[in-house]
């Protein structure tokens, strides 16, 4: 664990199932991230237009409440916010061509812990 904060950015975590959302959090927290939980698109896009220090976001697709899927809101944060890295999970198969956008990273539920660390510490040092 490491107190520099490229390496330990804030998270928004975007998960609309409450114990996938708090096993994800807890996860992160213990690898030392700061984690900012939102439980669909709406309330994450919310939390960025009043946030500044947001340094990656890791959303899940499939999300019924809200006005849009996780690779909608992955391909909109890249777009109003490009210096932020994204994430996206799914138990629900695997991105087509034009699900993620350019430089995202994807990985499949279910996930070990050390998988997600890993992998998200590489998404934020390949931003």
């Amino acid at each position: 664990m490491t107190d520099d904060p490229s390496e330990n950015p804030v998270v928004l975590l975007v998960e609309d199932d409450g114990l996938l959302l708090m096993e994800a959090s807890d996860t992160l927290a213990e690898a030392g991230f700061t984690v900012l939980e939102a439980p669909h698109a709406d309330k994450a896009l919310t939390m960025l237009e009043g946030r500044d220090d947001v340094g990656v976001l890791m959303t899940d697709v499939d999300m019924p409440q809200g006005s849009m899927d996780g690779f909608a809101l992955a391909r909109l944060v890249s777009r109003r916010w490009p210096e932020i890295p994204v994430l996206v999970v799914s138990g629900m198969g695997f991105p087509g061509p034009h699900d993620l956008p350019e430089g995202a990273r994807f990985i499949s539920k279910p996930y070990q812990p050390s998988a997600l660390v890993r992998t998200l510490r590489a998404v934020v040092s390949a931003a």
